[in-house]
Parts: structure tokens; sequence; C-alpha cells
């Protein structure tokens, strides 16, 4: 397992460089992970020790342990006692951890999440229009079945609209797309769980994905776009509503 000895201590604490004095450890911890997550130390690594990396930012020791707390709450080190603080997974592998910390320590606007989604599920759409197979195009096909089949039970509904929408992530072929819809969609999961108030709704919502699906079957990636961002609008006018009333 590759470690921190030798001349690779001098190289991530080289990379690291040192940060303004009275830094929080949020940025303590964003400053690691710029590192850890950049690709150029291997998972397994056995990074440099506290005092090394505290030295080299220019920060107290605690704030260094607490930023490496933090990191492995997230997943992105692994702390183990009398051993050292080792990297977890490659750089792709910690992209959602990542981004799950970015969005969690700053300021949540729901406004700017569902933006967010809206611009990753469109590109969803249109991939999938452009590589779904015929066994993607007949997963997509039984999601919305199931959507139809829980008109009567609203949150059974939600669950098949979601499904929907993961079965579609997957025909578009990228996991790193998937990862950030997964977190975006979980920072919104208190309002996505009531994405239709009633029966009208929900039909209209079918509609809406009947669109999405259709153009996927043609193969059809603008007009999949397109239809994505039909329902995109009514949906994040639907969540912004909820969310002015949570």
């Amino acid at each position: 397992m590759p470690a921190y000895p030798g001349d690779d201590a001098g190289d991530i604490a080289a990379a690291l460089g040192a940060l303004p004095s009275g830094t929080p450890v949020s940025e303590v911890a964003r400053k690691l992970m710029d590192l850890f997550t950049g690709g150029s130390i291997a998972p397994g690594t056995r990074l440099p020790p506290e005092r090394q990396l505290a030295s080299t930012l220019g920060v107290g020791r605690s704030a260094v342990r607490e930023a490496l707390a933090a990191l492995e709450i997230l997943g992105i080190v692994d702390v183990r006692p009398g051993s050292g603080t080792y990297l977890r997974g490659t750089a792709s592998e910690l992209l959602p951890q990542t981004l799950r910390w970015g969005l969690l320590i700053g300021e949540r606007n729901t406004a700017e999440l569902l933006e967010l989604r809206s611009g990753l599920e469109i590109y969803v759409a249109r991939l999938a229009a452009a590589r779904a197979t015929e066994a993607d195009r007949a997963r997509i096909a039984a999601r919305l079945d199931d959507m139809r089949a829980q008109l009567g039970d609203l949150a059974a509904f939600a669950r098949a609209d979601l499904e929907f929408h993961h079965t579609l992530a997957e025909a578009a072929g990228n996991k790193v797309l998937i990862d950030q819809l997964q977190v975006v969609r979980s920072l919104l999961r208190v309002y996505a769980d009531r994405a239709v108030r009633d029966e009208a709704e929900a039909r209209s919502a079918i509609a809406e994905h009947d669109a999405i699906h259709r153009t996927v079957v043609e193969g059809d990636p603008d007009a999949a776009a397109s239809a994505m961002a039909t329902h995109m609008a009514t949906a994040s006018a639907r969540l912004s509503a909820d969310a002015a009333v949570g």
C-alpha cells in the first residue's frame, strides 16, 4: 500500500500551500478535498501526519483534525488510530461525496438546486435518446406503466416517478452524471416526495413523462431535451411552491 514517506510527503505538502491565518475548518477541508480528489494521489495512500499538514497549511492541528474528521464522515478518507489517515477511492468515485460536501457546507438555495437538477435532467434525456438500447427503452416504458398504475396512491406515484428518472439516467450511460443527480435529488427529497398534490397533477406528470419516453424511443436527442425541459419547468414550479410553503 503506498504511503507518504520520502518524497511523497514533500510532494503532497508542496501541493497544499499555506492558507491565510484564521482560516475556518470548512476551508481547510476544502483545501484538503481539492488535493485528495485531484487524481494525483492513489487510492489507499497513507497521507502525511496531522502535524505536517498543519505546518504546511499554516493552521492549527485541531483545524486539520476536525477537517479530516469531516472528510472521514463523507467517506473521502479513512482515519485509522495508531496507523494514519488513508485516501479512499479514485477521484471519480469520490465525486458524489465532494459534491455533497460542497453543497452542504454552503447555503442551500432551493431555487439554485432546482436549476441544477433541471440542467442535469435535460442533458440526461438528450444522452438517453442518443444511447438507449432496446432493453433500456423497455425498462423506461415499464417505469411509465408503474406511474400509471399508482395514480390512486400519490406516495407510490412519487416513487415510481423517481424510478422513471433513475432508469432514464442509466440509459444515458454516464455514471458521473448519475452521481450528481443523486446528490441533488437527495437535497431536494423533502419536496420531491410530494412532487404532485392530487390526481390531476399526477395525470399531467404522466403526460409529460410519456412525451419524454416517446422521444427516447424515436432516438431524437433534441426533442428529448425539449420534452424534459417542459417537464422540469412544471415540476420545478410545483417544488418551488412547496418549498415556499414549507
